[in-house]
């Protein structure tokens, strides 16, 4: 979706987002002329630190231009994702910043479609929701069903949730952009 020279603005946007929190410094990041970082998309924030989930949080749907959208979860991963404690300056250099811009949600109905490393998954059902993104079954080694289920779990519902007809099904395509690859 995104060119190299793309994801290094998107990447910077993080990046400088995080910093610039932590070091009481006012930022917000110019309007890029790049038509496709002022689209709404889908997009999720993750922070590993030494190969570990550090923080991560998104919007599931596109709510606000993409670059605005990167600025808002870089700082809400780092610092809002209960899962963790905040994210503290002598940390920053040890934290690698991946983008999973995500294309439109479609609702699955046949579930021999879903492909490992291909598909994220969104299950949702009355109050209960939870998202994987496509990566998480390819780092966990998950099969179809272990993917299935643990999408089941993340929305807080029974493992098995996905053989309930109420459990509505999506499924997603992501670009994933990481840091540690070279976008010269």
């Amino acid at each position: 979706m995104l060119n190299s020279g793309e994801k290094k603005i998107i990447l910077d946007i993080a990046r400088k987002s995080i910093l610039s929190y932590l070091e009481n410094n006012d930022y917000l990041p110019e309007k890029p002329k790049e038509i496709i970082l002022n689209s709404k998309t889908g997009v999720f924030v993750t922070l590993n630190k030494n190969n570990h989930l550090r923080g991560c949080i998104g919007y599931i749907v596109g709510v606000k231009p993409l670059y605005i959208a990167v600025y808002e979860m870089a700082r809400q991963a780092a610092f809002n994702d209960p899962r963790f404690e905040a994210v503290i300056l002598n940390e920053c250099e040890e934290i690698e910043i991946e983008i999973s811009i995500m294309s439109p949600l479609e609702k699955e109905t046949n579930l021999e479609k879903i492909e490992i490393g291909k598909h994220g998954l969104f299950m949702k059902r009355g109050y209960y929701s939870g998202l994987l993104l496509p990566q998480v079954a390819v780092e966990w080694n998950y099969d179809r069903e272990s993917f299935l289920r643990q999408t089941c779990l993340k929305a807080g519902m029974d493992e098995k949730c996905y053989k309930d007809n109420s459990t509505e099904i999506y499924t997603f395509f992501a670009d994933i952009i990481k840091e540690s690859d070279n976008y010269e």
